[in-house]
């Protein structure tokens, strides 16, 4: 076997992996990012139904010495779907591969992955929605009946070979469930789209976080980090590690409310967790506009931003907190974007 379409016999070559885990012990990761990674379910704040879920699944799972049905994680960036996979790899006991899906780019980078993979181990996929259609193509037989197809030769001579795989666990991450092709999203047996976070688990997340970094908080200053921290962990934790420079250099180095307060001033951010983006976007929305509709194309042009980064990042927590509508004729600014943004009742066009 010296050439698979690009997979070039060597079967322990792998080379789109970033991180391996062996039975929930990190090889490989940045040291900031591990050091505030929950390793178990129990560790993980949030997400309750999803974690009881788990629980139950893992535990058969085990009890039948399978690998875990493939499991797919869908949600805004920043809720912890990556965290989840390694925390699925830990309560299961096995290795984790992880890639993602623009690093896939050939076959044959995918079939050195899988090949190299032992019983139950779980490969994970973040932007799994981003997969070429040949690489996706690869995954059907691979996850329904551990067995993938490699083509050998080119034109009437071209064979095909099939090589068995041990059976393993596949975890998809999308923030794009929409654009994840019928055939892949069927394959997946169990679905679970993360939600945001409520105040109290980002208040536990930062409190958490805090005690990991040595960094003295107070309840009503971690509640003032919650609050802006637009119902996503990661974004928590970035404003804590801000703040705590901001305590440092300014106060005595302990973050209490009004030291949290003056930080997340600086930073631009507001008693909502709106940014310099997101209230350019409801500004213009409502003065250029008139509050709509609008096309997003128009809106994207008019800000001078991309599309992408407008509905994957700006749109979910503007619609989450009711500043936004999306009707079929475009985005329409609500009563509360107007109160938000200071604009007087006679603008308002409802």
């Amino acid at each position: 076997m010296s050439v698979l379409n690009g997979f070039a016999g060597d079967r322990y070559n792998a080379p789109t992996m970033r991180t391996e885990w062996i039975a929930g012990q990190p090889l490989e990761e940045d040291a900031s990012q591990s050091t505030l990674r929950p390793r178990s379910l129990d560790e993980f704040i949030g997400q309750e139904d999803i974690k009881e879920k788990l629980r139950i699944y893992i535990a058969a799972a085990k009890g039948r010495d399978e690998p875990l049905d493939h499991v797919l994680l869908h949600g805004p960036p920043g809720l912890g779907k990556t965290t989840l996979a390694q925390i699925i790899a830990a309560e299961m006991g096995v290795s984790i591969r992880v890639s993602s899906g623009p690093a896939v780019e050939k076959t044959g980078d995918l079939a050195a992955i899988l090949s190299n993979l032992h019983p139950r181990d779980l490969f994970f996929i973040d932007e799994i929605h981003r997969l070429r259609r040949n690489v996706e193509e690869i995954l059907y037989p691979a996850m329904e009946d551990a067995k993938i197809d490699i083509i050998l030769g080119e034109g009437p001579n071209a064979q095909t070979l099939r090589i068995d795989l041990p059976e393993f666990t596949l975890v998809g991450a999308t923030t794009r469930t929409g654009l994840i092709s019928a055939p892949m999203r069927d394959r997946f047996q169990v679905v679970f789209r993360l939600s945001f976070y409520a105040v109290e688990d980002l208040m536990h997340i930062v409190v958490r976080s805090s005690g990991l970094l040595g960094i003295d908080i107070t309840d009503d200053g971690a509640r003032e980090l919650a609050q802006r921290a637009r119902g996503t962990p990661r974004i928590a934790n970035r404003l804590l590690r801000r703040t705590r420079d901001f305590a440092e250099v300014k106060g005595d180095g302990a973050i209490d409310s009004d030291i949290a307060r003056r930080a997340l001033e600086m930073l631009r951010i507001d008693s909502v967790g709106l940014n310099d983006l997101d209230r350019a976007f409801l500004d213009s929305l409502v003065t250029k506009f008139d509050g709509g509709p609008v096309g997003l194309e128009t809106l994207a042009a008019a800000l001078s931003e991309e599309k992408d980064t407008l509905t994957d990042v700006v749109e979910p927590y503007l619609l989450q907190e009711g500043f936004l509508q999306r009707t079929p004729q475009g985005r329409l600014a609500t009563e509360r974007a107007y109160d938000h943004l200071g604009r007087p009742t006679t603008q308002r066009l409802f």
